[in-house]
């Protein structure tokens, strides 16, 4: 998505604005503006969708309707075809290449998140475990002290 331009779906000061002129204006007109600063991300996915469903849907007319309006250019309608073919093809393999690199992300902060997560363990571990001293047998055993077992007291 283009994230240089001025209204686009996210928290700017020109989005804002609008959704509150919006607000004022025609309280509708600020909640649609609010509605696409939260969900309009999604719309590009949701076009696309579309747009694909009303291709497919009206494909055949439009053929029909394109040869007859250009009298018969059947190269060129061939060739338009094979390269939009072609083109959607690629869209394919971009989109597959963009759910391996999300996934792949995924992966790593899973990973780095776990690494963190046993680091923090570990030092918790390290300064909850219980001391040992050495007594006159030369046994090992946890201190034992005035309260620090509760039948000492």
């Amino acid at each position: 998505m283009n994230t240089s331009a001025l209204i686009r779906p996210a928290w700017t000061p020109a989005t804002i604005a609008l959704m509150v002129i919006g607000f004022m204006v025609f309280w509708p007109l600020g909640f649609a503006m609010l509605a696409y600063i939260i969900w309009g991300d999604r719309l590009e996915g949701f076009k696309r969708d579309v747009n694909r469903a009303t291709d497919g849907i009206f494909a055949g007319c439009r053929r029909g309707s394109e040869k007859a309006a250009r009298w018969g250019n059947v190269a060129f309608d061939d060739w338009r075809e094979k390269e939009l073919e072609r083109l959607a093809e690629e869209r394919r393999k971009l989109d597959e290449m963009l759910n391996e690199f999300d996934e792949y992300a995924r992966e790593l902060r899973r990973a780095k998140d776990q690494e963190e997560f046993d680091r923090f363990m570990a030092e918790r571990n390290k300064r909850t475990a219980p001391t040992t001293t050495s007594g006159p047998t030369g046994a090992t055993g946890p201190k034992r002290g005035k309260g620090s077992n509760l039948l000492d007291d």
